[in-house]
């Protein structure tokens, strides 16, 4: 698959994306809204750039970037005649869970203890008190993914034929744009080179080890299937996006909205979830901090996923990214 359309692609002058065209290697681009990518080997003069390199260098790249999307430079190549690969292959990736207040409210309602009949509007308002004093008190929720998981934003994605309930999850996604270790909460924006779209999606029937229940989640299986991270398609730059905890986070599947909330719902915001992750681990350029997923998940509806669905992933200012999902094995 490749964009619909090529009018006001994203926010603000340019973003970063990883391209291609026929039968050529991959190479790191600047994008402009219009639909046109330029080559930045050629503006950077180095035959192996990659945009992890770019990322690696974002303080002194970041104005040549600037002045690259003013000027008028180089040629540029029509965004129609080029393929679109998930914009950067991460070093590492930071996924979290149960972030959105309304989300976590809902499951906890559908999730009565037996004997419990209080109205709903008691439960959802003893939900909602446990939800405040999460945010204040409590820590989000991380783990790690693998990069290998990662596809490009308009490619297949390919249900494996073990997954019993594969499931969307849409999601904000921060990139790193500077080598963060126990950074505070209000610095952490400046750690942060821009942000992209994540569909993290999940087989909700190997997430809990039915052998094993006493160990809990295994992520390993149930979230890192090859191309169970559709990325993309672009890296917008922070500067361009005003507020990140106000953005419209929103998934259609086969043309129905399923998922449509925004980030301003989550429970831990984009600055706490980046300062989180670097007390314990060392984040790198390039790196993603997806930051939760919406209510509207396929076990809410109680439609999984299955041969021939469409995803379409928005974000405010951020784009759109269309998958099929493929069964494996199909032709």
């Amino acid at each position: 698959m490749k964009p619909a359309s090529t009018s006001a692609l994203f926010a603000g002058p340019f973003a970063l994306a990883t391209l291609s065209a026929p039968d050529e290697p991959e190479f790191p681009a600047l994008v402009t809204p219009d639909g046109f990518a330029l080559d930045l080997r050629d503006a950077f003069g180095e035959d192996r750039l990659t945009t992890l390199d770019v990322l690696d260098r974002w303080e002194s790249a970041l104005p040549r970037l600037r002045a690259l999307a003013a000027g008028p430079g180089p040629a540029r190549t029509a965004l129609t005649d080029l393929r679109v690969h998930a914009p950067v292959s991460p070093r590492q990736v930071f996924q979290s869970g149960a972030n959105y207040r309304q989300h976590v409210i809902d499951l906890h309602v559908a999730h009565r203890a037996p004997g419990d009949d209080r109205p709903e509007s008691e439960r959802r308002a003893e939900a909602a008190e446990i939800m405040d004093r999460r945010a204040a008190e409590d820590l989000p929720y991380v783990f790690i993914g693998l990069p290998s998981a990662i596809t490009g934003p308009y490619d297949d994605v390919v249900l494996p034929a073990w997954a019993e309930q594969p499931d969307w999850e849409l999601e904000l996604a921060v990139v790193i744009g500077r080598p963060a270790h126990r950074v505070p909460v209000e610095d952490a924006a400046r750690y942060i080179a821009g942000y992209t779209i994540a569909n993290d999606l999940t087989d909700r029937a190997t997430v809990f080890r039915r052998d094993m229940p006493q160990i809990g989640t295994d992520w390993l299986r149930s979230k890192n299937a090859p191309g169970f991270t559709p990325l993309g398609p672009w890296i917008v730059p922070a500067e361009s996006i005003a507020d990140p905890d106000d953005l419209r986070v929103t998934l259609k599947l086969n043309g129905e909205t399923m998922q449509d909330e925004s980030t301003r719902d989550m429970i831990f915001k984009v600055a706490r979830m980046v300062s989180y992750a670097s007390q314990a681990a060392r984040l790198l350029p390039g790196d993603l901090v997806l930051t939760g997923s919406p209510a509207g998940n396929g076990m809410h509806w109680g439609r999984l996923l299955r041969d021939g669905d469409v995803m379409e992933g928005t974000v405010t200012g951020l784009g759109v990214q269309r998958t099929r999902c493929v069964a494996e094995g199909a032709a």
